[in-house]
């Protein structure tokens, strides 16, 4: 088409073989649409097309994903509010002519099996690395495996006895995602079986393989991006790779040595903690020795 469809808080550009979303950057757009910035969405990636009147004068131009398409909405699992969702485009009421025409075309550049689910991911995942913080925790991602950091003042005690926690791809099966904007939000990854048996089923503020969120901790915009991205990489290479490809491997956990002392870790727990004593739930006795404690780590 080679045409471009400009909306409230995005701009569709649309190619021979996909459709580019340039989200905008404004303050006034949804974080996750600021963190995504743009992706390319391929039309063999879409099941279908609508537009159905929006809110306060506006028409919505909707692009429904394939089943398994697109890592980062299989990690949302539906859990995304309509203002989050990255494949609508809002535009003006008075622009509706104009979004049926695009999205009549867009139909008839759906491909014949597009109401299948999709083999493999077709739309790029957000690329490593990436990190946040949890409410007990840093998690972190650089492509190839997933790092826990425990928080002293958020962690559980069965969490801060089991060390800060390593996870290579290769061991993974996929990737739990609860909204932050729900009761008990988290993350939790999910090892491969090997002998029959599951990973820790009890809640996740005590399982080693989980952070979990709240007070602000683990935004949308930051650990759903986070999450589609150990996806991704756990569909694409972890469990079929080169490095996985028909293997049985055992989960295991590496905790980090016990002597490391690194400084911005350390930094970060005591920004942590003082983020904790703002908001009421370390008194200043504890602030000032924990404070003194990390500080005599360095």
């Amino acid at each position: 088409m080679g045409d471009v469809l400009a909306g409230i808080h995005a701009t569709w550009e649309f190619g021979t073989d996909s459709v580019l979303i340039r989200f905008e950057r404004g303050i006034r757009a949804p974080k996750l649409f600021q963190a995504l910035r743009e992706r390319r969405i391929p039309y063999e990636a879409l099941e279908s097309v609508t537009l159905r009147p929006g809110k306060r004068g506006t028409v919505v131009l909707h692009a429904v994903p394939r089943p398994g398409a697109d890592p980062l909405m299989e990690a949302a699992a539906g859990q995304l509010k309509e203002s989050c969702d990255p494949y609508r485009l809002v535009l003006p009421a008075e622009r509706e002519m104009l979004a049926e025409y695009y999205a009549d075309e867009l139909r008839s550049s759906l491909v014949a099996h597009a109401g299948d689910t999709a083999e493999r991911h077709l739309v790029a995942a957000p690329e490593a690395p990436l990190s946040f913080k949890a409410y007990d925790g840093r998690a972190g991602f650089d492509g190839k495996q997933v790092t826990f950091r425990w928080f002293w003042t958020g962690a559980s005690s069965e969490k801060w006895k089991a060390g800060d926690q390593t996870f290579p791809v290769a061991r993974l099966s996929g990737v739990e995602w609860r909204s932050p904007e729900v009761f008990d939000g988290h993350l939790r990854l999910l090892p491969r079986a090997t002998d029959g048996t599951e990973g820790f089923a009890g809640p996740a503020d005590r399982d080693p393989a989980s952070v979990v969120f709240g007070l602000g901790y683990g935004p949308v915009h930051e650990s759903l991006p986070f999450a589609a991205a150990v996806l991704a990489a756990v569909r694409g290479g972890g469990a079929g790779g080169a490095g996985g490809a028909g293997l049985s491997i055992p989960h295991q956990i590496v905790p980090v040595p016990a002597d490391r002392r690194d400084p911005a870790d350390i930094a970060e727990r005591i920004r942590h903690l003082g983020d904790l004593h703002r908001a009421g739930l370390v008194t200043d006795d504890e602030f000032s020795a924990k404070k003194a404690e990390l500080l005599a780590e360095l």
